[in-house]
């Protein structure tokens, strides 16, 4: 079993910062990459930014390049989203999911086997 328990959200205003964590436990050492999607009241869930667990390769959704920043840290099994210039439109739950073998696409949702219970980030305008 793995378990995925994110943190970090919360409320901020237009234009602050969130760091967002999601701890990985369980059969985290096998993972082929994590990932952090979104998923606004009344929306389809969407990718935000993935990283493959051993290579480190990146990935990000337009919306969120170059504001956004995915890492993790292999030893403590724990994937970082480092969000700035938070926009209003940025406010969502966001979860964390772990993909166990290797996927095609990082960007889609169906390739994950493992979700968290989602944490709140809030943007204020």
């Amino acid at each position: 079993q793995v378990l995925l328990e994110e943190s970090g959200g919360g409320l901020v205003q237009a234009g602050g910062t969130l760091r967002l964590s999601c701890a990985a436990s369980g059969r985290a050492f096998t993972m082929y990459a994590m990932g952090w999607f979104r998923q606004a009241p009344g929306k389809e869930r969407k990718f935000v930014a993935a990283i493959t667990w051993v290579g480190g390769n990146t990935d990000y959704a337009d919306s969120v390049k170059g504001r956004f920043t995915i890492s993790r840290d292999n030893a403590k099994n724990t994937l970082y989203l480092q969000m700035n210039s938070l926009k209003p439109e940025d406010t969502a739950v966001y979860y964390c999911a772990a993909s166990r073998g290797v996927v095609v696409s990082l960007t889609k949702d169906f390739e994950y086997d493992y979700w968290g219970q989602g944490t709140q980030v809030t943007v204020s305008s």
